[in-house]
C-alpha cells in the first residue's frame, strides 16, 4: 500500500509536469507526453511494450502499443519537446554553470531493420558495431551534484539530415545558447579541439573550456607554436591533490599546474592554455577564453570545471543503464529521435523535479 501511493503521488507529479511541458500542443499529444513519461519512469524501460504495460489499460496490450507507435511517429515532436523544455531550464543556468557537451553511442549490434543504423564505436565492447550516436548537453555546478538535463538528439552518419558532428555540435550549442541567452561555460573534451568549434564559440561569444589534443598552432608572445610544444616547458607552480573514484576504488592524484597566455592564429581574442600534470605521462592541455590570472585559484578554476566533465561522463552512462536505451527497438528514424526527446524529458524530472543525485565520482 505504501508503494502504491508513492507511485500515485510520482504519477500527480508527472502529469503536472508534462502538462506545463506540453501546454499549446494537442490533447492527443499532451496525454502521449504524460503516458510516455510515466512509463519511462515506471518500467525504467524505453520499450513500447513495456510503457504499455505500465499503463494497464482495459483493452488489449497491443492496441495500446500500437497507438504509442503512432504517436511517437509524429513529425516535429523531438523539436516541440525539446524547445519546451530549454524552456523551462533556462533559469537554473547561470553565468557560471557548466554547459558539459558529450557525444555518447547507443550500439544495435544486432539490429537488421532499423532505419540509417551507421557505425558506432563501441567503448563498453572496444569495437566498431552499428547504431547511433547522441549528441548530449547537461548544466552542472562545480562542487555540487544537482544537474540539468538540457539537451539529447540521436544523430546517424547515414542519417538524411546529417551533416557532419561539428554541424551537430554547432546546432546544439547554439539551440542552447539561444535559450540561455549566452550564459554558461561550455566544457568539452578533446573532440571540441576544432577550429570550427572554436570559431564557432568565439564569434557567438560564448565561453568555454576545451581539452586540446596539443596539435593546434597557438600565438605566444608572437610566435606560433603546438600547444604541446608550449606545454613542456610551461612553469607548473602550483600543486593540488585530489581523488577520484574509480569503480569501487579511490584513486589519488597529485597535480601540478599552471598557464600561457596564448591566441590563436588569425584572431585577436585572449585565451589561456592551461597544463596539468599528474594525470598521465603526458600532460593534459585545455584550452579556454575565459579570463585566467596567475593564481592559484584562478588556474585551479579552469582545472576543477573541465574534471567536472568526468562526472557526467558517468552519469551518462549511469542513464543508459538505468533506462536500457541500448534495448531500443523503434525502426524509424523519426520515431527513435523522437524517443530521445523524452528520455531526455524523464531524465529532467527524475533529476530536477524528483531531486535525484549521481555520485559526483571525485
Amino acid at each position: 500500500m505504501h508503494y502504491a501511493r508513492i507511485a500515485a503521488k510520482v504519477r500527480e507529479q508527472i502529469i503536472k509536469f508534462s502538462g506545463e511541458l506540453s501546454a499549446g500542443l494537442p490533447k492527443v499529444v499532451r496525454r502521449f507526453i504524460a503516458e510516455s513519461l510515466y512509463g519511462i519512469q515506471a518500467r525504467q524501460s524505453v520499450r513500447l511494450t513495456e510503457i504499455a504495460r505500465s499503463l494497464e489499460e482495459e483493452i488489449p496490450l497491443r492496441k495500446t502499443q500500437y497507438r504509442l507507435c503512432r504517436q511517437v511517429g509524429r513529425d516535429g515532436l523531438w523539436k516541440r519537446i525539446t524547445h519546451s523544455l530549454l524552456r523551462r531550464a533556462a533559469s537554473r543556468i547561470r553565468e557560471d554553470t557548466l554547459l558539459i557537451m558529450d557525444l555518447s553511442d547507443i550500439s544495435k549490434k544486432y539490429a537488421r531493420k532499423m532505419e540509417y543504423l551507421s557505425r558506432v564505436w563501441d567503448g563498453s565492447e572496444g569495437t566498431v558495431n552499428k547504431g547511433y550516436w547522441t549528441c548530449n548537453v547537461v548544466g552542472a555546478e562545480v562542487g555540487e551534484t544537482a544537474l540539468t538535463p538540457l539537451y539529447c538528439r540521436l544523430f546517424s552518419q547515414d542519417g538524411p539530415d546529417f551533416q557532419s558532428e561539428n554541424a551537430e555540435i554547432r546546432k546544439a550549442v547554439s539551440l542552447v545558447a539561444k535559450h540561455t541567452e549566452k550564459r554558461g561555460i561550455w566544457v568539452m573534451d578533446r573532440g571540441g579541439d576544432s577550429r570550427k568549434i572554436i570559431d564557432h564559440f568565439l564569434n557567438e561569444d560564448l565561453a568555454f573550456i576545451i581539452r586540446s589534443e596539443g596539435k593546434r598552432h597557438l600565438v605566444y608572445r608572437g610566435r606560433k607554436n603546438s600547444g604541446h610544444a608550449l606545454s613542456q616547458d610551461c612553469s607548473l607552480p602550483y600543486m593540488e591533490r585530489v581523488v577520484r573514484e574509480e569503480g569501487k576504488n579511490e584513486k589519488v592524484y597529485f597535480l601540478e599546474f599552471g598557464m600561457r597566455p596564448v591566441k590563436l592564429p588569425g584572431r585577436q581574442e585572449q585565451m589561456y592554455l592551461v597544463v596539468v600534470r599528474g594525470f598521465g605521462k603526458d600532460p593534459m592541455m585545455i584550452l579556454t577564453n575565459k579570463r585566467v590570472k596567475r593564481s592559484r585559484k584562478s588556474i585551479w578554476e579552469v582545472v576543477e570545471s573541465y574534471i567536472t566533465r568526468w562526472r557526467i561522463e558517468e552519469t551518462l552512462r549511469f542513464i543508459k543503464q538505468s533506462y536500457n536505451l541500448e534495448d531500443i527497438r523503434l525502426l524509424t528514424y523519426t520515431r527513435l529521435q523522437n524517443m530521445m526527446a523524452l528520455v531526455l524529458t524523464a531524465t529532467y524530472f527524475a533529476m530536477v523535479c524528483l531531486g535525484f543525485r549521481q555520485n559526483s565520482g571525485f
